[in-house]
């Protein structure tokens, strides 16, 4: 059993930058990868990111691989997202999970692990 928690979200102004941590307790990431994803009011949950146990494979959802990053730090058993050029659509809670097996999914059913989420709101 994986707990997990996010921290990090706020309210940002467009454009600017947040950084989402999520913090693996009990049995830890177990050598998973994690992805992050989100959810906007009145939409599904949709994919963001996801890494590898090793941080040598990443996966980015088109519409933010040019402003979001992930990377996790296995020491701290936590995985980050760093935002930037945040915009309205942005707007959303995001949750990290663990995945399954050890494939960079971004379906919601690749995942096994959840946390609560964190609330991101972009003004403009």
């Amino acid at each position: 059993q994986v707990q997990l928690v996010e921290s990090g979200g706020g309210l940002i102004q467009a454009g600017d930058s947040l950084r989402l941590s999520c913090q693996a307790s009990g049995d830890t990431f177990n050598n998973k990868p994690v992805g992050w994803f989100r959810q906007a009011p009145g939409k599904e949950r949709e994919f963001v990111a996801a890494i590898s146990w090793s941080a040598g494979r990443t996966k980015y959802a088109d519409f933010v691989k040019d402003r979001f990053i992930i990377s996790r730090d296995n020491a701290k058993n936590a995985v980050y997202l760093q935002m930037n050029s945040l915009k309205l659509e942005d707007t959303a809670v995001y949750s990290c999970a663990v995945a399954r097996w050890l494939a960079l999914g971004a379906r919601v059913s690749d995942y096994e692990y959840w946390g609560q989420g964190t609330q991101v709101t972009v003004s403009s």
